[in-house]
């Protein structure tokens, strides 16, 4: 709405998400000295969080990653697939890159320290909300090469039978073939046939790059279900 060709501006709507109250109180009064932003909400946990954030409609969610009793990222993910018009930016203390990888997976559109000052916050807010991003362009590629490793891993994988599949977890925990035949009662000749096989089908040609690979995958699996 313009009156007189003036143009009416609204302050960008803020959420906040940390299971801290003396972080929220520090968000609410830096915020509260703007006039380009305002914090219409806050919540100490992901389920109040999502509860207020379907009912406020923020333009944007600012989310702690740690969060007692739920993550943060999960909640980016949330949100993002709920209510795509509200942009998120992870606001934490977690300076690595593999959570910034994952925030970036989830649909963050910032990520910040929180030592941020209110000026700095405000502008990455108001930013954010007008649909811009404010993540580093190397962190998104290697996000992006994150998800084309992932995808081949997964294709690599489905070439193999559920025996190879086993042969390859045993190949990376460093077993021989002798062990292997000993573990999953098969001739030793018949293990060798089946690390020929393997070898193939993953485009490889030494037992150390399949080693590598399982290895590889091992700690994919770890880090997922952690």
């Amino acid at each position: 709405m313009s009156v007189a060709g003036v143009v009416d501006t609204q302050p960008v709507r803020v959420f906040t998400l940390d299971d801290h109250e003396l972080v929220r109180a520090g968000i609410r009064a830096l915020l509260s000295t703007r006039d380009d932003v305002v914090l219409v909400g806050e919540a100490a946990n992901a389920a109040d969080a999502l509860t207020q954030i379907a009912e406020l409609q923020p333009d944007v969610a600012l989310l702690d990653i740690m969060l007692g009793g739920g993550n943060g990222i999960d909640v980016c993910r949330q949100i993002r697939a709920r209510h795509p018009e509200v942009r998120c930016i992870m606001l934490t203390s977690i300076a690595e890159d593999e959570a910034m990888q994952s925030a970036v997976l989830a649909g963050a559109a910032g990520y910040m320290l929180k030592q941020v000052s209110a000026a700095e916050l405000a502008k990455a807010v108001t930013l954010v909300a007008a649909g811009k991003s404010l993540l580093d362009p190397r962190v998104t590629e290697g996000a992006l090469e994150r998800v084309r490793a992932d995808a081949k891993c997964r294709d690599d994988l489905a070439r193999l039978s559920d025996q190879e599949r086993r042969i390859l977890e045993l190949i990376g925990e460093g077993c021989t073939n002798r062990q292997i035949g000993e573990a999953l009662f098969l001739a030793e000749k018949t293990v060798k046939n089946y690390v020929t096989s393997i070898l193939s089908k993953l485009g490889m040609q030494r037992r150390t790059e399949v080693a590598a690979f399982a290895a590889r995958l091992g700690e994919r699996h770890g880090s997922s279900s952690s």
